[in-house]
Formats: structure tokens, C-alpha cells, sequence
């Protein structure tokens, strides 16, 4: 485990728009408000074509190979996620959310392009004081969290 702390700075209130594509409205905010980091929770509904990455296709076998869900109709959604610099200084979110359609959940990560359906509320907490950064992890070819 490894771990630091840090500081909550603002909370923004956030309403995105039918259309929005979640993450990159996110961290072009986090971009235009210089947000170095944040702790994120969203609600509301995600369009028909979003995207979600839902598990390695092999377990643990090298190299990794992601899969992707395409939703299939219009679905609620609710997730958590971070929002933390690249080694670039780049803003990059990792939100994992669970989107629900009659009796069926899907869940997974929103970076492969979740598409807002009419509105998606985020609230977002910014967290200041703190040095953490998402680094290349040669191994397995994400860029991680080093607190």
C-alpha cells in the first residue's frame, strides 16, 4: 500500500449536458480551473453508444487486452471516481460507474467515452496540498496512481 494526504480545497457543482462526452468535459474543467486533483461522485443518465471499459479480456495475461461495452439504450448511472495529473501534468479521470437498464447492470470505467443523456450531475471535490500523480507503469502499461 502506499498512500499520502491531502487537503480539500473547493466543491464544484456541476451539471452536464445531453451530449457531453463525461470525461473529457471534466478534465477540460479541471484544466480551466487548475484542479490539480479531486475526488468526484456522478449521477444521471448515460446515452445509447456510451462506452465503458468493463475488465481485461484474459485475467492476468500480458499484455493486457481491455474490453469494451457499448450500452445498448439509454441508461442511469452512478459512480466515484479521481482526478489526478498525469506525469505531464495532464488531468486524467478514472471514474468506474455502474449503468442500469431495466434489470441488468453493466459496470466499468467511464474512459472509453460515456456520452451524457440529457443530464449527468457531478460533484466535485478538489484536493489541494497534495504531490500524487498518475505514472507510467511499465508493466502493465497504465498509468497509475503514485500517492
Amino acid at each position: 500500500m502506499k498512500y499520502s494526504q491531502a487537503k480539500q480545497g473547493r466543491t464544484f457543482v456541476i451539471r452536464l449536458e445531453d451530449g457531453d462526452i463525461l470525461h473529457e468535459k471534466i478534465e477540460q474543467l479541471a484544466r480551466d480551473q487548475s484542479i490539480g486533483a479531486a475526488a468526484l461522485i456522478i449521477v444521471g443518465g448515460a446515452d445509447e453508444g456510451s462506452k465503458l471499459v468493463v475488465a481485461p479480456e484474459h485475467g492476468r495475461a500480458k499484455p493486457i487486452s481491455p474490453m469494451v461495452h457499448t450500452l445498448d439504450g439509454v441508461h442511469e448511472i452512478a459512480g466515484a471516481g479521481t482526478l489526478f495529473p498525469d506525469d505531464e501534468g495532464n488531468p486524467v479521470l478514472h471514474i468506474h460507474a455502474a449503468c442500469g437498464r431495466r434489470d441488468s447492470t453493466i459496470t466499468g470505467c467511464v474512459r472509453a467515452g460515456v456520452k451524457v443523456w440529457h443530464v449527468l450531475e457531478v460533484i466535485l471535490f478538489e484536493l489541494v496540498d497534495t504531490t500524487a500523480v498518475r505514472a507510467l507503469d511499465p508493466e502493465t502499461g497504465f498509468k497509475l496512481l503514485e500517492p
